[in-house]
């Protein structure tokens, strides 16, 4: 049986045991953070990042705190990446939860260009 197969029956049997209702061990909410100073932590990224690579107010900025389980790692990390004007993706992160990010862990707006991610490259570790 396969991991995925043994996660399958764990669930079901979960499921099951409660009755029809998901198991708080395998619902998703519990791992969103949507408390106002996350939101607005999330937020003070997005517009510090607008602001330092000079991005339209209406640009796509994603910011995400994610967990790293690779040695040598933060534990938490924030993640930033955005398009520009021409299409292209940019992604850097900021190793510490988005709580503690100030505006300068930003890289410097110069490096923008240095930022392209190359859809060609495989980097499964950055």
């Amino acid at each position: 049986m396969s991991e995925y197969q043994r996660a399958m029956k764990a669930w079901r049997s979960g499921l099951q045991a409660a009755g029809g209702v998901i198991p708080e061990a395998f619902r998703i909410s519990r791992a969103l953070n949507n408390s106002p100073d996350h939101v607005a932590a999330l937020e003070a990224v997005r517009g510090w990042t607008r602001a330092r690579f000079a991005l339209p107010e209406g640009s796509s900025v994603l910011v995400a705190e994610v967990a790293c389980g690779l040695p040598g790692c933060p534990s938490i990390e924030t993640v930033v990446a955005f398009w520009s004007d021409d299409g292209e993706r940019h992604q850097f992160k900021i190793f510490k939860p988005v709580a503690e990010v100030a505006p300068g862990d930003l890289p410097p707006g110069w490096m923008k260009r240095a930022l392209v991610v190359d859809p060609e490259a495989s980097l499964s570790c950055c």
